[in-house]
């Protein structure tokens, strides 16, 4: 087993903290932790934290994760290029690898749909978070009992998650106002042919269900055109609204697109990748930037760094994808499970994701963080965001 590593990791999310984590077990290994966040993001519970529920489920300081572990030393920086035959990276200031592990992620495209950038509200990241929970407090604070429209765009496991758990959040707000006349209406719109494309049909058809069941009008096959500050229009009609929020469309990041002559990418833009998960000499892609099965997933990411940790260290094993289950909560309680052919619904189901989240977290955090987050996950105790609380 090789000892005495010096690997350098680009990406704060899932695949690099779980990578960084693994090398410094290894008191002899020297880990470089660079990321343009101070915090780790746990995506799966994003959508949690925007409607009310505890932040902690959420986002970690990663100096918090990384406490004791001397060996592992972070940098905040964003690196816009490599060159693989210097054994370089370049952000701010350069920096020199050994070994290099890139898991930066995805990020958020609007499809060129003209003023989605400008108007939509987002889920992915703390700040998006906190922008979209002033404003859902704006809207329900102007004193009127007019209708609210609320619709979001994109029906895949983020988008039923956010429409399962809106109406839930926006009846806080309303008792937080005395308000009862106020009529509130939420939209699912989705480009496809039904609500959570991926999934088998059955599990498309149970969360269908479900959605309807908790008040949310769901629309298949519609096209979005574009957005104005007062309406979205959707194959050619338009539809009032003062609050869309965009959870579909992910690209891979920039990075890639930009250093392509370093790292070739396929036809989707993902990094090509051989049997070891290296695109050049020297260095590793994994979880959502890499040309594998099932990449985009937190379980795949997980499963890379493994992996590449094991390659450094040694192994000469290739790589094998695995497929990951997959539970979608919607509403309190409930969720959709499919792992192959095994799919079900319901409180079972509700079981099953916060057993997931118990297993995430403590991939990923340390043991008082993790009990933490996954308390606040299971108690899914609504509260009023902290401006409200002030």
């Amino acid at each position: 087993m090789r000892k005495n590593l010096n690997v350098t990791i680009v990406g704060g999310g899932f695949g690099g903290v779980k990578a960084a984590l693994e090398l410094a077990k290894d008191r002899t290994n020297r880990v470089t932790l660079i990321s343009d966040k101070t915090d780790f993001q746990y995506y799966p519970a994003l959508f949690s934290a925007a409607t009310g529920h505890d932040h902690r489920q959420s986002w970690v300081p990663l100096e918090e994760i990384f406490v004791g572990k001397d060996n592992v030393t972070l940098v905040k920086d964003t690196i816009t290029s490599i060159d693989p035959s210097a054994h370089l990276l370049i952000g701010s200031r350069s920096y020199h690898y050994e070994d290099v592990i890139l898991a930066l992620g995805s990020v958020t495209t609007y499809f060129g749909i003209e003023g989605l950038d400008t108007y939509s509200y987002g889920i992915k990241s703390q700040d998006e978070i906190k922008r979209l929970q002033a404003h859902l407090w704006d809207e329900m604070s102007d004193g009127k009992d007019d209708e609210k429209h609320y619709v979001i765009i994109g029906a895949g496991p983020t988008g039923v998650e956010l429409a399962g758990a809106l109406g839930e959040y926006l009846r806080l707000l309303r008792r937080q106002f005395g308000i009862k006349k106020k009529r509130v209406s939420i939209n699912l719109i989705e480009a496809a042919p039904r609500v959570l494309p991926r999934l088998s049909e059955s599990t498309s058809r149970r969360a269908l269900r479900r959605l309807k069941k908790l008040g949310v009008h769901v629309e298949v096959n519609k096209k979005v055109e574009r957005q104005t500050a007062n309406e979205l229009m959707v194959n050619g009609r338009p539809l009032p609204t003062h609050t869309v929020i965009w959870t579909s469309g992910v690209m891979n990041a920039p990075f890639f697109k930009a250093n392509e002559s370093q790292l070739p990418l396929n036809d989707r833009g993902k990094v090509k990748v051989d049997e070891f998960m290296r695109a050049a000499a020297h260095v590793y892609v994994i979880g959502d930037n890499a040309n594998t099965p099932f990449s985009g997933l937190a379980q795949t990411a997980l499963h890379d760094a493994i992996f590449v940790v094991k390659h450094l260290k040694g192994s000469t094993k290739p790589y094998r994808p695995v497929m990951p289950a997959s539970v979608v909560p919607i509403g309190h309680g409930w969720a959709v499970f499919e792992w192959g052919k095994l799919r079900f619904g319901g409180l079972l189901g509700g079981i099953m994701r916060v057993l997931a989240d118990m297993i995430g977290y403590h991939d990923v955090l340390p043991i008082g963080w993790a009990v933490k987050a996954w308390r606040a996950q299971a108690k899914q105790e609504l509260r009023l965001p902290d401006k409200l609380e002030s």
